[in-house]
């Protein structure tokens, strides 16, 4: 399962969101069921980050929601940036 999370920072925010999600990266690349966990920055938007998670299976996923480290995300960042999350599936095998 895959999921890519397109996040834009609110004016001023940039700086704490780049923070808060750098924060997330080796707690949830530790994971069990993590297969994948890179965050990246737009060239031509640099407010804009992109999260490319993979992981081995839904539950994989819904046991990374689960986890505290996750659970401090989601209280920080309605406030400091819109988010857009894209689940995937694979087309072929």
């Amino acid at each position: 399962m895959k999921i890519v999370a397109v996040l834009t920072a609110r004016p001023g925010a940039a700086d704490q969101l780049r923070a808060l999600l750098d924060r997330m990266l080796a707690p949830s690349r530790a994971e069990a069921g993590n297969l994948r966990y890179d965050l990246w920055q737009d060239q031509s938007e640099p407010a804009r980050f992109v999260l490319d998670e993979l992981y081995t299976s839904s539950d994989a996923a819904a046991a990374h929601r689960a986890t505290p480290h996750f659970q401090a995300y989601l209280a920080e960042i309605g406030d400091l940036a819109e988010r857009t999350a894209f689940v995937l599936d694979p087309v072929s095998g």
